[in-house]
């Protein structure tokens, strides 16, 4: 049945409050129910995981607590890659005949053969539902007019703003557009609300001072939500991009294999809210596979609990994150993601340190001598890791480039304690990024041999 939600009055602090409310016993209870019928659906429908269940000896009747779903294999992007190219064109974990199947979206992956994401129509309905639900909990209302400019060739990212739609906002459908061309229909239309990468909003906010728009007086937008980068997680970047527009900003996180915004901020902005009622969502050290301690980092793992399509048990995710369960200010009671810190395959290993660019951000965006933009440059040298961390100076610093290079080392090892060079370059002397920003150049050779 077709998942219709009645949209509150403006004034309303919830667009499902007894669900977004209740306490944490109550979500267990949901989630069991939820993840007990799933596995059914999974091991009665997809040929994969019914032989997969198999060979591993366990049963969706055996799943008695949370905690059950640990004795279920994994999954990962390269098992959805082999399945899909085995059995063309969704692969043997699909769990629906083709014809119930009416939405797909898709992601190159390295290989660049794309990797399916299917749905069938109750799929995509919860899937907008929940980004309407999480649009409401940033503070979007129908009162709004709210510009979508993500990528909407194949992208799960595309269809999030019927999100927006279906709780009653004025929503253009923009696009990945010049940024000469968004900043004037943001303009016309007086957008208040815009989606975009940290990193886009970053260069579009300086594209708008260049062409000589000022984002605070010029634009009507108030609210910014970002997705596909750390750094919306990131307050110190967060609060560069704030004050270059005068808007407050949101973190949102999604995959393409399961579906838009998974998870996103509510106006708190202490975390974001995840989808709990949709996706089941374990933290485990990606060496041992046991679960870390509530605020510690370690790799995200997710399991569907309603997405009949393709059901994703246990899919390794290779995001490295931090959860808490405290209770949030906003009185919504789901778990919050305290940011995505790095993936495990951007993660560096310096003189036995894990470094994240996460990590370099952080100091790059709060420290107003310099621009924002940083690269990093991994090197092999006598057999060991060398790290070299590009930062452009601001065009308003005047100083010398040895004493910031040297206050951001100092501030870097203070973090991680590990000691690295620091270049500093020019203003511009970095490319900006019109989507995911590529922080890392690795040129090791032979890093495995």
């Amino acid at each position: 049945m077709t998942n219709i939600h009645a949209t509150p009055s403006s004034d309303a602090a919830y667009w499902d409050a007894p669900l977004e409310t209740q306490s944490r016993a109550e979500w267990d209870k949901l989630k069991l129910s939820l993840l007990q019928q799933h596995l059914q659906h999974a091991y009665d429908h997809s040929p994969y995981y019914r032989a997969s269940f198999d060979q591993a000896g366990v049963h969706p009747g055996q799943v008695r607590t949370l905690e059950d779903i640990r004795r279920f294999p994994f999954i990962d992007k390269q098992v959805l890659r082999e399945r899909q190219q085995a059995l063309p064109p969704f692969g043997d974990l699909v769990a629906v005949p083709e014809r119930d199947i009416v939405y797909i979206s898709a992601s190159s992956g390295s290989t660049g053969v794309p990797t399916a994401s299917p749905f069938t129509a109750q799929d995509f309905d919860d899937w907008i539902d929940y980004e309407a639900r999480q649009f409401w909990s940033s503070g979007l209302r129908p009162e709004d007019r709210y510009c979508h400019s993500l990528n909407f060739s194949l992208f799960v990212g595309g269809p999030c703003v019927l999100g927006a739609q279906k709780l009653g906002a004025l929503s253009i459908h923009a696009g990945t557009l010049p940024s000469e061309r968004l900043l004037a229909i943001a303009k016309q239309f007086q957008a208040t609300a815009i989606w975009t990468t940290p990193s886009y909003a970053w260069y579009l906010g300086e594209t708008a001072l260049k062409e000589g728009i000022n984002p605070h007086q010029d634009l009507s937008i108030k609210r910014i939500f970002v997705a596909g980068e750390p750094g919306g997680s990131i307050p110190e970047t967060r609060q560069r991009i704030e004050a270059l527009w005068g808007a407050s900003v949101y973190d949102y996180y999604g995959l393409s294999d399961i579906f838009g915004a998974c998870a996103g901020m509510c106006e708190e902005k202490n975390g974001m809210h995840w989808a709990e009622d949709h996706i089941l969502v374990e933290v485990l050290n990606p060496d041992t596979g046991e679960p870390v301690a509530p605020g510690e980092r370690g790799e995200l793992v997710l399991t569907t609990l309603k997405k009949v399509a393709r059901p994703m048990i246990r899919f390794r995710t290779g995001d490295i994150v931090s959860f808490t369960a405290e209770p949030c200010a906003c009185g919504r009671t789901s778990i919050r993601m305290l940011g995505v810190h790095g993936r495990l395959d951007d993660m560096l290993i310096i003189k036995g340190v894990n470094i994240f660019p996460s990590d370099i951000e952080a100091i790059a965006r709060k420290d107003h001598d310099f621009s924002g933009e940083y690269k990093l440059i991994v090197e092999r040298e006598n057999h060991l890791d060398r790290l070299t961390v590009e930062v452009e100076r601001a065009a308003s610093y005047q100083g010398s480039d040895a004493i910031i290079a040297a206050r951001f080392a100092g501030q870097l090892k203070a973090i991680t304690g590990v000691s690295v060079e620091v270049r500093i370059l020019p203003p511009d002397a970095l490319p900006r990024a019109t989507h995911k920003a590529k922080r890392v150049e690795d040129r090791r050779s032979g890093v495995w041999g």
